[in-house]
């Protein structure tokens, strides 16, 4: 009670600029090392050749899809275990734990199906280069097919963080992290010991260090996670437990497989100009996961203060959440902003960018990187939102700017017959976002916020 009575004054009295700061760093972090091992995995794609970097830029959707299916459904096994022990309900705890890695399996062989019978039309829907489809259903049927790591890594971190261990979190992602980078220069190009396999070393790389955090998830929930009896020994499934999972994880899943309906999407406009604008395209979300992560990390520090606070009708201590956070996150974004403004060239650089590639990426990463002036504002009102209990307005925020707005725009742009004009549909879009995101929060601060202490 005394932990808990602590942390609660915290969130209650500390300063809103330190404690939103102490929330987020270790977050930020974290999420810059997630960030980096994609760029990393890239890099040493892109030295194969183009089309192997363009064919894993391809295969984005689809690897974004299964973390969205995994982390989505992680959410509603994470939720429902929390409040199970919050009841002192230890049976709906099992159950909870058990149904969840259950559907896992589900998950996996859903994926596993799609990776062995479907990964080749889905490269030729985006694609008329042979050799692109060719790397890319090398790459993608073995991140599939030996898929079951990131699944069971996910749901595995989510037990831990179900009972407050997410200090081990850290540890399976880190060490997942750093065994795929170690392992992508030896089993791409063959160093040592290890054989030369192209880009389905890149693949085996990533599903090894996926497989490694799982067996780490595992090893820790077996050991520290005593509140879950991991045996499933007598298991089946529950239809009650089930429902409430995906209850709160579907809604989850579709806001984070609103990115891979935007990408293949684009990847199809962009295939009408050339292969090389695809790669600019998988470039360019490379290196925007470097620039977002970090206010990713800042905003999961603010939500539970912005939640906390709200729960003790402190309005002060809530707009000074949201306004903190939004300053923190313009000045994140007004950064990456300046760097994709001064040297898009040496950021293209890294991916050992063509000719045509860098006269290509640099108007692109110019051009895209307005939005960023934008989208700091965007993300902490979309979670403030949610904080708040309006989670459909973000939904609905993220469907504007992705589908609504972006492809259409991109779509209609692409008509003009310049590659150039499709990527003004990003800066479009975002501020499409502002206008949706200013006139929710003006609303639910009337009505939510305004009234506390009135």
């Amino acid at each position: 009670m005394s932990g808990q009575a602590v942390n609660e004054n915290k969130m209650g009295i500390q300063p809103i600029n330190k404690l939103i700061l102490s929330m987020s760093l270790p977050i930020m972090v974290s999420m810059l090392i997630q960030a980096l091992y994609n760029i990393v995995d890239s890099i040493f794609v892109s030295k194969i050749s183009e089309n192997a970097f363009t064919a894993v830029s391809l295969a984005f959707p689809v690897q974004n899809l299964m973390i969205a299916v995994a982390a989505g459904t992680g959410v509603g096994i994470n939720a429902l275990l929390s409040k199970s022990l919050g009841e002192k309900n230890l049976d709906d705890a099992n159950k909870t734990a058990h149904n969840g890695i259950f559907l896992t399996v589900i998950h996996c062989l859903i994926f596993v199906v799609f990776g062995l019978f479907f990964t080749r039309i889905f490269f030729e829907a985006q694609s008329n280069n042979s050799e692109i489809v060719e790397y890319g259903v090398e790459y993608l049927t073995i991140c599939l097919v030996a898929g079951f790591g990131i699944f069971f890594e996910i749901t595995f971190e989510r037990l831990l963080q179900s009972t407050g261990r997410t200090m081990y979190t850290m540890f399976t992602q880190g060490a997942g992290a750093i065994i795929n980078i170690i392992l992508d220069p030896c089993l791409i190009f063959g160093l040592g010991p290890f054989p030369k396999m192209g880009i389905a070393g890149a693949a085996a790389a990533t599903v090894i260090g996926q497989i490694a955090a799982m067996a780490m998830g595992l090893v820790f929930n077996i050991k520290f996670n005593k509140e879950i009896n991991m045996s499933m020994k007598g298991f089946r499934p529950c239809g009650r437990i089930i429902r409430k999972i995906y209850s709160v994880g579907i809604p989850s899943i579709i806001m984070q497989s609103i990115t891979s309906v935007m990408t293949f999407g684009m990847n199809r406009i962009l295939g009408g100009f050339a292969d090389t604008a695809q790669a600019v395209l998988g470039a360019y979300f490379k290196l925007q996961s470097f620039v977002f992560m970090p206010v990713f990390g800042l905003n999961n520090g603010m939500v539970p203060v912005l939640s906390y606070n709200f729960g003790a009708r402190n309005k002060k201590r809530m707009t000074d959440s949201i306004k903190i956070s939004i300053v923190y996150a313009m000045i994140l974004m007004v950064i990456g902003f300046a760097l994709m403004q001064l040297i898009p060239g040496v950021l293209l650089g890294m991916f050992d960018a063509s000719e045509t590639m860098m006269s290509m990426g640099v108007t692109a990463l110019r051009i895209i990187s307005i939005s960023f002036l934008f989208a700091g504002f965007c993300i902490i009102i979309s979670s403030s939102l949610q904080a708040l209990g309006h989670g459909v307005f973000s939904m609905f925020i993220s469907i504007t700017r992705q589908l609504v707005v972006l492809l259409p725009a991109a779509y209609l742009l692409s008509k003009l017959g310049n590659v150039d004009y499709v990527w003004w549909a990003f800066p479009i879009a975002e501020i499409a976002s502002v206008v949706c995101s200013v006139l929710f929060m003006r609303n639910i601060y009337n009505k939510v916020i305004k009234p506390i202490g009135e």
